[in-house]
Formats: structure tokens, C-alpha cells, sequence
């Protein structure tokens, strides 16, 4: 195993920039894929959420660009918004940390078309960050040349290899050239979507960090049973005791988020709701919020689940039990960031009882079940 970036050949700009940023020893997965990647291999990368995979994917593309020319070089394609600007965020932020000249353009749906054209004009970035259905648009409108794209990322990618997504992503990666290197990577890769990269590449590397299924060994994972009608008093009462500065709360119901976060203010809790039907700036303002810390508490679906990096967060509450062991991944990855840790609080029902074992199996974790009194958590 690689345990410098000096010994995964990164140059000194980068590590000088990573430096910045308190990066000095990759990650797991970074250690398994940038040699990889350097040598232009396509590939699939399995890690769990938190566990550095984007730079995993942005070290290799600094090294390849050619900052004389402009053009762009690099498209890295994400499911969600929020997921995009987090990724042109580090993209913005690693050129200006190792003084690397590399430009970056997000281009999103909802966002006005005519400015993303303006901005690919005059601009000429060398890396595309966006949403599929807004880059196969521009790329058919002839407004971005794929042609000159050497590396493509799918990120998240059991979610843009799923039926739904499939086909809008294989048009835009059919439009580049054949040569291109393409890179997928996702928390949680089942068969059906390894199988679906793997027809997408050729002869790809398969990398996935140690586990039974990726999750994040600092964690902690926990539950507390109560009646369906007593959920929220029971939330409100696990938010006074761990006395979070900044904690996510999730359900399984986009309407029911603003009722929620406005019960949530009437007990002086501070937070904010981000859901499906909110605009784009609406949500943007409503996570920045979150971010700068004005507000300590998020109320969202799990449209926020992939792609939100905010190294504060020390809590996660599931108002609502997620559905499948994917969305549980990806809800509790918000937390436990980088080297930190973080907890993971399930509010359930007796029937509910069932999938935690289902979870803890799959997961190959033990939760705990606790309960709250007296304003104090107590292990039951």
C-alpha cells in the first residue's frame, strides 16, 4: 500500500495544495485507485461516504490536464445539485491551494441555459462538474465539445447506472472519444450496477475499501423505540440531550419536511428544510445557512443524503427508518467526515425492530439501543 501521496506520484503542487486543506495522508481508496488512475485505467471504486473519494478521482484529473490549452478535458457527472457544487467546491479549491491554473464550470438543470452557453463561451473550462440530463443538452447542442474529453467520473454511481439514468448517461459518455478513461464511483456498488460500469469500460479495475459493506468505522449507531405518534416529541428530546451544534434530520416524505422544521422553530430548535420541490437557490441559501453554521439543524429528504460535505455535523436522526440499506449509507455518511467521528440515531417503531437486524447484518454493526430521560441519553 502507497502511504504518501509521494509515493503515488502526485507532484508537489497538489501535495502542497492538499496541505492546506490538512490533507497529508491519503485515504484508503485513494492509496487503491490514483496509481490506477494516472495510468489512464478505468475504473470502479467502492468506499464509503466520507472516505475521500472525490479526491481519489480530481488528484489523477490535475495531473492529465493541459492547463496551455483551453478546453475542457474532464466531465464529472453527479445525481443531485448539492452533490454537484460540493464537488466543484474541492475542484475550485484544490487549483487555488496548489496555484494549478485549472478551470471548472458547474452546469445544472433549473439554472439558466443561455448564461451556462455565455460561461462555456467565454470561459472554456477544462472540467465540466453537472447533472446529466443539463450536460447531454449542451453536449447535443453542440455547446460542449466532447470530443477533446480525456476522463469522465460517474459519481454516485448506483445511482446514475440505475434504469432511470442509464441511458442519458451512456449518450453523453458515446459522444466522446473512444480513448477516454472512465471512473465510477459510489458508497455502495450492488451487482447489477457493477455489472452495468463494467459494460461501459474496458477491462475496468475494481477497488473497494475492506468490509462486508462499505461503512464508516467511526460511526456510532443507535436506536430508540417508541410509537409512531410520539416520534417527534422524542426527537426533540434526543436534540436538547446530545446537545448537537450541527445535525441532520431526516424523513422519508418530501411534504412533510416543512411541517417538521416549522415545529422544530416553534421549539426554538433553529432549523432549516431543503426538499425536491424548493428552488434551486432556495435550497443553495438553506445549506449555506447550514453551513456557516447559522442554522444547526437540516430537515431534509434524502435528496440531501449524497453529496452534502459538512465536517460539523456530529449527529444524524432518522425521524423516518430509511427504506433499504443503501439510503441508511448514505444518510449516516453525512456524519463522521474525514478522520472525525459521529453517531447515528434511529427513531423506530416496534415493527421496525426487524430491519435493524436486517442493517446490522448487511452492515456488519452493532446498534445500540438507547433511551432519553430526564434530559440524558441512557443505553437501554
Amino acid at each position: 500500500m502507497n502511504n504518501s501521496f509521494i509515493d503515488l506520484k502526485i507532484n508537489q503542487n497538489l501535495i502542497e495544495g492538499l496541505e492546506k486543506q490538512n490533507i497529508t495522508i491519503p485515504t484508503e481508496i485513494q492509496q487503491l485507485v490514483i496509481k490506477s488512475a494516472l495510468e489512464n485505467k478505468d475504473i470502479i471504486g467502492e468506499s464509503y461516504t466520507g472516505s475521500g473519494k472525490t479526491l481519489s478521482y480530481l488528484l489523477p484529473i490535475f495531473h492529465k490536464i493541459d492547463t496551455a490549452k483551453r478546453e475542457m478535458q474532464a466531465i464529472i457527472l453527479a445525481p443531485t445539485h448539492e452533490l454537484v457544487m460540493q464537488i466543484e467546491e474541492q475542484v475550485s479549491l484544490l487549483a487555488k491551494n496548489s496555484e494549478i491554473p485549472v478551470t471548472s464550470l458547474t452546469i445544472i438543470g433549473e439554472a439558466s441555459m443561455e448564461k451556462q452557453i455565455k460561461k462555456l463561451k467565454d470561459n472554456k473550462p477544462h472540467i465540466i462538474v453537472g447533472t446529466i440530463g443539463r450536460v447531454l443538452d449542451l453536449i447535443q447542442k453542440k455547446k460542449i465539445k466532447a470530443h477533446t474529453v480525456k476522463t469522465i467520473v460517474i459519481d454516485e454511481a448506483d445511482n446514475l447506472l440505475s434504469e432511470s439514468s442509464l441511458g442519458t448517461v451512456n449518450n453523453i459518455i458515446k459522444t466522446t472519444m473512444r480513448d477516454r478513461q472512465l471512473m465510477a464511483f459510489s458508497a455502495t456498488i450492488n451487482p447489477k450496477t457493477l455489472d452495468t460500469a463494467k459494460a461501459l469500460m474496458k477491462e475496468p479495475e475494481v477497488f473497494k475499501t475492506d468490509g462486508k459493506v462499505a461503512m464508516n468505522p467511526r460511526i456510532s449507531h443507535e436506536y430508540i423505540v417508541c410509537s409512531h405518534r410520539d416520534k417527534f416529541e422524542i426527537l426533540r428530546k434526543l436534540i436538547a440531550a446530545t446537545k448537537t451544534e450541527r445535525a441532520i434530520v431526516f424523513l422519508n416524505k418530501n411534504e412533510e419536511i416543512q411541517l417538521i422544521t416549522d415545529k422544530l422553530n416553534y421549539h426554538s430548535k433553529n432549523a432549516g428544510g431543503i426538499y425536491g420541490a424548493a428552488s434551486k437557490e432556495e435550497r443553495k441559501n438553506t445549506i449555506n445557512s447550514f453551513k456557516s453554521g447559522k442554522i444547526n439543524l437540516l430537515v431534509s429528504s434524502d435528496l440531501s443524503a449524497r453529496g452534502l460535505d459538512v465536517p460539523e455535523v456530529t449527529h444524524i436522526f432518522n425521524l423516518d427508518f430509511p427504506v433499504n440499506t443503501n439510503d441508511y449509507s448514505h444518510r449516516a455518511g453525512r456524519t463522521a467526515r474525514g478522520n472525525l467521528s459521529g453517531t447515528c440515531i434511529s427513531i423506530i417503531t416496534e415493527k421496525e425492530l426487524a430491519a435493524i437486524r436486517v442493517y446490522e447484518r448487511e452492515f456488519n454493526v452493532k446498534f445500540e439501543q438507547i433511551d432519553v430521560y430526564e434530559g440524558r441519553i441512557h443505553k437501554a
